[in-house]
């Protein structure tokens, strides 16, 4: 997995923390930042330059993360980091989602329901709330018992994907790591059912549905790539945009303007300018709510702002809508009236056609969101996801 490859990234984030964040902040005497988001709003976090994909992921999965944003004029230079960071809030995300799935299906099974109906007075539904200390308590004298369950989960898997001819010892490899990161990341309360059941009679229906789950989040996994690519292209359409605007107040006269900025010294000095003047591309992840938000915790939703001096009325005019220059059209519209020549269109509408299959074929909801504002020269980009 791509995520796992470089051990720190760099790159300029601004993280706004949830509740229990801030809350874990707080109490461990950590100082929150105030800082003022693209969308003009202010937030407290806290803002890192150097980190680990490792505890970013580890941040999503406690619930402490409800959005990212990075803000630079230039992305080529940063272009595996800024790919390498979406595919980890998108992991991060599945592996969330396959949690909730996973202990969804457990409350099914039979011989939940038949401990339930036995003891009523100690139900494990979707309303049972443990302790991680009783949890961690109870599981610390099972590790054994874990170890064997795992195998007894993954063996019949690992068979078929080994088996399987049309993987190359590559794609083998990857999916045998990502079922176990998976089933590495489920939570305490899943492994809680998993070990108090797996003796008992009908225990295998609860293995057959982890298993299931298992191959559907292996497929799902995929869309991971196509939106970093997705992401990266938008963020480079959005940088040579500014780039072209900035030549043609330097350059003014040149024949040729696409000549010009992809002369790799002319474009040093135009991003130069772009920086002094804080000219910046704005990306941000907002990611679906905690525990507490019902039916938004699988969703992400991605924003690419083009920021300009007068953004926050050209906010006020997304929020009402009411503005005759709001042009609001899907992301393959909005690549069709790009005007010729300007680079990557051709690519950017062949991302968004494998994206767009890539989640239909594995149920992922997604939708693209374009606003376009005339009078400023902004476009605001949405994609929004439900895993």
């Amino acid at each position: 997995m791509a995520a796992d490859k470089k051990f720190i990234l760099e790159l300029p984030l601004k993280i706004v923390l949830t509740e229990d964040g801030t809350s874990n902040f707080i109490s461990h005497n950590k100082k929150l930042l105030r800082f003022r988001l693209a969308d003009n709003v202010e937030e407290y976090g806290i803002s890192l330059n150097k980190f680990s994909p490792q505890s970013i992921q580890s941040m999503i999965l406690l619930d402490y993360i409800s959005k990212i944003e990075i803000s630079m004029s230039e992305f080529v230079s940063s272009r595996q980091e800024v790919m390498d960071l979406s595919k980890v809030i998108v992991y991060s995300l599945l592996y969330k989602q396959f949690d909730r799935d996973v202990y969804a299906a457990l409350i099914e099974c039979e011989c939940v329901r038949k401990h339930n109906r036995a003891n009523p007075s100690k139900l494990i539904d979707e309303r049972t709330q443990i302790s991680d200390r009783q949890l961690r308590s109870s599981l610390s004298t099972k590790e054994n018992v874990i170890q064997t369950t795992r195998k007894m989960i993954l063996d019949p898997i690992w068979q078929a994907i080994m088996s399987n001819n049309e993987y190359s010892s590559e794609e083998k490899n990857i999916y045998l790591l990502m079922t176990e990161k998976f089933l590495n990341r489920l939570s305490l309360m899943s492994w809680y059912i998993i070990t108090s059941f797996y003796k008992k009679e009908g225990a295998n229906e609860m293995f057959i549905a982890i298993r299931n789950l298992l191959n559907s989040y292996m497929e799902k996994s995929k869309v991971a790539e196509y939106i970093s690519v997705m992401v990266m292209e938008l963020a480079l359409n959005n940088e040579n945009t500014n780039i072209r605007k900035e030549a043609r107040n330097m350059y003014g006269s040149a024949d040729d303007i696409d000549a010009l900025i992809f002369d790799p010294e002319v474009r040093a000095k135009i991003v130069k300018e772009l920086q002094r003047k804080h000219e910046l591309v704005f990306l941000s992840w907002k990611l679906g709510g905690g525990s507490k938000s019902i039916g938004k915790q699988g969703s992400l939703s991605i924003t690419l702002y083009n920021k300009d001096d007068e953004f926050q009325e050209v906010k006020e005019n997304i929020e009402t809508a009411k503005n005759a220059n709001n042009n609001k059209k899907s992301l393959i519209d909005f690549y069709r009236e790009l005007p010729d020549g300007q680079e990557g269109t051709d690519l950017g509408l062949y991302y968004l056609s494998y994206l767009d299959d890539a989640c239909k074929k594995v149920n992922v909801k997604f939708e693209s969101i374009v606003n376009q504002f005339s009078a400023s020269d902004l476009t605001v980009i949405n994609l929004n996801f439900n895993f």
